[in-house]
């Protein structure tokens, strides 16, 4: 394998200056580090239209290094055996000129809790892990966004481990599968619960990776190992498909990559209309035209109004370190032309009023899974909570707090604290931003230091679960390290569908300062 990546190498850097571009990710050092490492979309998409790439060599490369550090990181719950034939079939259809999708032969990851047909869906569970003898569940049809992203050419390396029930933002601990660990980082806990997608794409085992976020669930893991994570409007990407936690009203599925760039176009092949998910007639007429790539320019922060994280938001103090930071990315912004207004949600009830609501939403919990449950198909060796309760042994933690709701699994939850609380979020929100002609908030995406793996101590995120009770979009961005090495980011958050304008600020961000670094990954002895 050594041998083919050294010669691949040194076969592209004899081409032209286009292949000279392709291969900038690439270092010199072929025999000591990834051959891929960091490869961005653009450069991967050039690298197969000259020639330079064949997407079964790309996809080898991948699982050769999966294979090498896999064990010690244990980001997957299963690999997809079938992944080289569906890369030569990517390489023939290239060849014969066909027209291909806009990912085509591109490496990605899914999120555990979201249905692949064929594969396994565990929810992370032990009692529906086969590997522990459980009962397995295996899907007849893929949620939405797996269609999508197949029928757009990725390739699915495999599915990514997940605490039981998605029911942990800070790690994977309660997972059959046991511990992920972080990339930057194994003393680090990953974020959760994708913690398994995070550490794939921050430790190059893919190019991109589906997320999915009830209370920090997409920002989390990507802020704890320095990566672009997009938490999107509720209702944009259908959920269809995904073990819910809360699937009627927080939960929302959403890309972790590299870059900004390589995010922006994954929403584009994910989000939309889809008859399987009625929550979606929402996002018709609330998609940009020319896509979320379309706002992407080095101009994008100038003359912005960008609202400061203060104690109007949430009422906690950054930590010295944390507000250094934050310091250095406000000058950052400010240095790309944009506006900062200090604590905006000052003189607001916000913050008062988010403690009071606290992590509301989750009791449509039953009913959703119930809902889940019936997609699997009818030959799925279980179909209802009644019968995942019987069939094995258990009430699920997640379900067994809803003693009323258990009784008849199909009736339609009681909504209205929540649809009160999302109104009330939703009214003092979308206030501030209009008095203060706000383009974004831009916070710390966290307040104090991402906490050690082995500690009891849980992330300490700016903007869970405010802005999953609102519904509004977030997009984190890596923002540089801590002294110890811990990664610091910062969260772009804006009105519903503002995904574009976001993106596009982010990506000036990001472009500006180029903070993440490739984590240097290491393998058990």
């Amino acid at each position: 394998m050594l041998r083919k990546q050294t010669k691949l190498f040194k076969r592209a850097m004899s081409m032209t200056l286009l292949l000279g571009l392709v291969m900038n990710s690439i270092t010199a050092a072929a025999a000591e580090r990834f051959t891929y490492e960091e490869i961005t979309l653009k450069e991967l998409e050039q690298g197969y239209a000259a020639g330079a790439f064949k997407t079964e060599e790309i996809v080898k490369a991948y699982l050769d290094r999966i294979n090498i550090y896999e064990s010690n990181y244990n980001a997957f719950t299963m690999m997809n055996v079938n992944a080289l034939q569906e890369a030569r079939e990517i390489d023939r259809r290239r060849t014969a000129g066909e027209k291909l999708g806009p990912l085509a032969g591109v490496p990605i990851v899914i999120k555990e809790a979201v249905d692949v047909a064929g594969f396994p869906s565990t929810f992370g569970w032990a009692p529906l892990s086969k590997e522990l003898g459980g009962i397995e569940l295996i899907p007849e049809k893929d949620a939405p966004v797996v269609a999508r992203l197949k029928a757009a050419g990725a390739i699915i390396l495999g599915k990514t481990n997940i605490p039981a029930f998605s029911s942990d933002g800070t790690r994977a601990s309660s997972s059959w599968a046991g511990d992920t660990y972080n990339a930057v980082d194994r003393k680090l806990v990953p974020g959760a619960s994708s913690s398994g997608t995070a550490m794939s794409i921050s430790g190059n085992f893919a190019v991109l990776g589906i997320a999915e976020e009830t209370g920090g669930s997409i920002q989390n893991p990507a802020a704890a190992q320095a990566l672009v994570g997009i938490k999107p409007t509720f209702g944009l990407v259908p959920n269809a498909g995904v073990v819910p936690l809360a699937g009627s009203t927080r939960d929302v599925v959403g890309p972790h990559a590299r870059t900004v760039h390589d995010a922006a176009v994954m929403l584009d092949v994910i989000a939309g209309y889809t008859a399987e998910d009625a929550k979606t007639v929402a996002s018709i007429g609330n998609i940009p035209r020319k896509g979320y790539t379309s706002k992407l320019n080095s101009l994008a922060l100038k003359n912005k109004r960008i609202g400061l994280y203060g104690p109007g938001w949430l009422g906690e103090e950054l930590t010295a370190e944390t507000q250094q930071l934050y310091d250095r990315a406000v000058k950052e912004l400010e240095s790309q032309g944009a506006i900062v207004v200090t604590d905006p949600f000052a003189d607001t009830e916000f913050a008062e009023f988010a403690k009071s609501a606290g992590s509301i939403g989750i009791e449509s919990i039953v009913y959703d899974m119930e809902q889940y449950l019936k997609r699997l198909g009818p030959n799925a060796a279980i179909k209802s909570v009644h019968e995942l309760i019987k069939k094995t042994g258990e009430t699920p933690s997640a379900l067994a707090k809803y003693e009323e709701a258990l009784k008849n699994p199909d009736a339609i939850p009681d909504l209205s604290k929540f649809t009160e609380a999302r109104t009330k979020y939703l009214h003092i929100f979308n206030g501030v931003m209009d008095q203060h002609r706000l383009d974004a908030l831009v916070f710390p995406q966290m307040y104090k230091e991402t906490p050690l793996l082995h500690s009891e101590d849980k992330i300490a995120d700016t903007t869970v679960p405010e802005i999953n009770i609102a519904g509004v979009p977030l997009v984190t961005v890596p923002a540089g390290y801590y002294k110890s090495g811990s990664p610091f980011a910062i969260a772009f958050v804006g009105k519903m569908w503002s995904e574009a304008d976001l993106l596009g600020m982010a990506y000036d961000y990001e472009q500006a300062t180029k903070h993440r670094v490739a984590p240097t990954l290491l393998a058990k002895p």
